[in-house]
């Protein structure tokens, strides 16, 4: 049994921790609120006292004043009377001195009594400013702090609700895969049971199997070929075709990203050899040093060892077909490549110190700048680390190619490591490419900055750079392609004799090729030559034709009926035109007999005819001019069976003319009644072939038809059910929101009555301070 984590526990704890940490903070503004009302208590009963010490001092202020006014008064009033009476004035002036002396010292008191009052009444002012100022201030902090609390107190409660959801829901869930892993652990103890008495069972058999079978190749099995791997090796392995194609697309790849890296190191080799006729001495004006003489002599035999390069990847590309085995043991042709990249490592080798010495050449001479000499002796580095990486890679293409020619020189565990490390010296030899590049293209721009530098040199640096550039991508497509096949290298490195390791020496594994073709031969031998079939496409469309229209079994038939009952009908209108052509014969010559005996009885009367004709001349030269347009137009005569014109002027047929026209005239009619008949049986059945092919597609669109009702069918009854599984979501959220619409009213109302009791707070402040400006 699976217990619960106890998730109700831990938050009950953790949310009355919060709580009590809620209330102190309740508690403690509670009070600092109280207390604040008391220090607006005292400042009032301050403010009062002070407002009417102000109201006594303004009255005795009036007082003095208007006291003051009478006694200018009196002093004016005095003053007129003093002239007039001055004799007698003298003892009333005197009295009159020791009062205004008196009045004076009295008005001086109250003067100073009136300026200490006012000093008094300021700084009780500035006081109450300033202390209303602090509260002011110190009422906004505590607002501020109010809002803040306030904002944590709802973000707090709304984290605890979300919180409390979430663990309420981490609790059902929890509680329902509880359950369900005790049904899945239910099943899963019957199921041991069943599987182990099912294996019992399985081992019993087995058991009895192996007994038999063991006793079986003991008494009858004679030799066991796949007892010993020198045996095994010979055996022909299961063609895998799939593979070998695979392998010969490969090879095509490689082949052509070798032809471009041959390409590449050619351009390289014969534009280098180009710029040292040229630079830093040009060999038209003057003799270049020794040094590039051979070096120059060395590059010009590039072609003899980079060309190879191409030729022994074509002889493996062409090694490799669909009828031979393709693994490391059989892939002879690897072994020439191996040597001709090793002739290449041995040229390069031999150009290096050559090339090292006509960098410092250049370095040396006058022309050669600090930069130029720097990026000299940085490509310098480069040709030793190319020189390196090749020789790295030709290491591991040899060793690839040991299990070709010498069994015992790499073992079968050691393939993949060797695989792995040609693909990182590939990748290394792209990056050594790239430096070449940059360090190349860096030393160029020096160059063609220079004073001296000729149309010559640029063009030839140019060259080079792109020979360095594609020799940069070549190398870059290789490695990648290597990167992205090496899975499958090592994985095709398993592909040979069964229950065995792989092929022993590259002795077996010719013999075991040899027995492969015998095998192919034996098997072609024994295949017999397919019959002649339909092919499967033409097949479809010779079903689509035979469903969809009218050249079915029946269909055919029933045309075949159709043209068999309209041959006969044929044939019985043929009988009847024959019979009534050979009457029309019979009439023909009757009417033709008739005829000859009218020409012989009207030939006697024609002389008689011409004198009275010759009488008739005169009389009919004006009917003969009135009738010459009638005369001279054609005479057509029409009939049932066509029509028939002829001139006036043309002389009278003979009989076998007219004969010979009236049988054309009824053949041509004839045939053009049988193309007519012909032209509407083929529309006649065009039609019923189409009338038929359209009611077999309405019978398919009607069958489709109700398919799809069926479909809208379910699918309006799923449509139906999620609304119903909606609406009952909306009622869960709608109570949900109403319940946390509730707790906001609550929250919002205890807000609203702190804002009120701060609101009071402001307005007898705003009070207090009216009647401080008032005073």
């Amino acid at each position: 049994m699976i217990e619960p984590f106890p998730w109700k526990g831990c938050c009950g704890f953790w949310l009355r921790a919060q709580n009590q940490v809620l209330k102190k903070g309740v508690v403690d503004e509670q009070a600092n609120s109280a207390a604040l009302k008391e220090q607006l208590k005292m400042k009032d009963q301050s403010l009062r006292k002070l407002q009417q010490e102000m109201d006594s001092l303004t009255f005795r202020n009036l007082q003095l004043a208007k006291r003051v006014e009478l006694l200018q008064d009196e002093l004016a009033l005095s003053e007129p009377r003093g002239k007039k009476n001055k004799k007698s004035g003298e003892s009333s002036s005197q009295l009159s001195q020791e009062q205004k002396s008196v009045f004076d010292e009295d008005l001086q008191k109250k003067i100073e009594e009136n300026e200490r009052l006012h000093i008094q009444f300021f700084e009780a002012d500035e006081q109450h400013k300033h202390v209303e100022a602090e509260l002011r201030s110190r009422l906004a902090t505590l607002e501020t702090e109010a809002a803040q609390h306030q904002a944590v107190v709802d973000g707090l409660t709304r984290k605890y609700m979300e919180t409390i959801e979430k663990l309420q829901n981490d609790k059902a869930k929890l509680e329902v895969k509880s359950q369900t892993l005790e049904k899945e652990a239910k099943e899963c103890r019957l199921r041991t049971e069943e599987c182990q008495l099912q294996l019992k069972n399985l081992h019993e058999d087995l058991s009895g199997r192996l007994e038999e079978s063991l006793s079986i190749i003991n008494e009858k099995v004679p030799f066991n070929d796949t007892k010993y791997s020198q045996y095994n090796a010979l055996n022909v392995p299961l063609h895998n075709r799939r593979h070998q194609l695979k392998m010969r697309d490969i090879a095509g790849q490689a082949l052509a990203f070798v032809q471009d890296l041959v390409t590449a190191l050619l351009n390289f080799h014969t534009y280098t050899e180009q710029r040292i006729q040229i630079f830093p001495v040009d060999s038209a004006i003057d003799t270049i040093s020794p040094l590039n003489q051979k070096f120059s002599q060395y590059l010009h035999e590039n072609a003899s060892y980079v060309r190879p390069l191409e030729e022994g990847m074509l002889h493996l590309f062409e090694s490799i077909t669909e009828d031979t085995v393709t693994v490391l043991e059989t892939t002879v042709k690897l072994k020439t490549f191996s040597e001709h990249l090793t002739s290449y490592i041995c040229f390069l080798r031999k150009i290096l110190p050559y090339q090292l010495k006509s960098l410092e050449e250049e370095c040396e001479s006058s022309l050669c700048t600090s930069a130029l000499r720097a990026r000299n002796l940085e490509l310098s580095q480069d040709m030793k680390k190319m020189t390196a990486v090749f020789e790295k890679l030709q290491t591991y293409i040899a060793l690839l190619a040991l299990p070709s020619t010498e069994p015992d020189g790499l073992l079968r565990t050691n393939y993949s490591s060797v695989l792995t490390n040609v693909g990182a010296a590939l990748h290394g030899f792209h990056d050594v490419m790239k430096d070449i590049s940059k360090h190349y293209s860096q030393k160029a721009t020096i160059e063609h900055e220079l004073p001296t530098a000729t149309q010559k040199l640029v063009t030839t640096n140019d060259c080079i750079l792109s020979s360095v550039v594609a020799l940069t991508n070549g190398a870059g497509k290789i490695a990648s392609f290597f990167s992205n096949n090496l899975d499958y290298f090592i994985a095709s490195l398993s592909y040979g004799p069964k229950a065995a390791s792989g092929f022993i020496s590259p002795l077996s594994a010719e013999c075991m090729l040899q027995y492969k073709k015998k095998a192919a031969t034996y098997m072609k031998s024994l295949r017999k030559p397919p019959l002649e079939s339909v092919p499967y496409e033409e097949a479809l469309a010779n079903r689509r034709i035979l469903l969809s229209s009218t050249e079915s079994r029946e269909g055919l038939a029933q045309q075949v009926q159709q043209s068999l009952e309209k041959i006969s009908k044929l044939e019985q209108e043929k009988e009847h035109w024959m019979l009534e052509a050979q009457l029309a014969k019979i009439k023909l010559e009757k009417e033709n007999q008739r005829i000859a005996d009218k020409l012989k009885s009207t030939s006697s009367g024609q002389l008689v005819g011409l004198a009275q004709e010759n009488a008739a001349v005169s009389n009919a030269t004006g009917q003969d001019e009135a009738t010459a347009k009638a005369v001279s137009e054609p005479i057509q005569s029409t009939s049932l069976i066509g029509t028939l014109t002829r001139s006036p002027d043309s002389e009278v047929p003979d009989v076998e003319s007219r004969e010979d026209l009236i049988k054309n005239h009824y053949m041509a009619r004839i045939v053009e009644l049988t193309s007519q008949l012909q032209l509407a049986d083929s529309k006649s059945v065009h039609f019923y072939a189409e009338c038929r092919a359209l009611s077999k597609r309405l019978a398919l669109a009607e069958k489709s038809k109700e398919a799809l009702t069926e479909e809208m069918k379910l699918a309006s009854q799923n449509i139906s059910r999620l609304q119903d599984e909606l609406t009952t979501t909306k009622r869960s959220y709608e109570d949900q929101l109403s319940m946390m619409s509730d707790h906001l009213c609550s929250m919002n109302e205890t807000l609203s009555k702190q804002r009120e009791e701060i609101d009071t707070l402001k307005m007898s402040s705003k009070g207090n301070s009216k009647k401080n400006k008032s005073r």
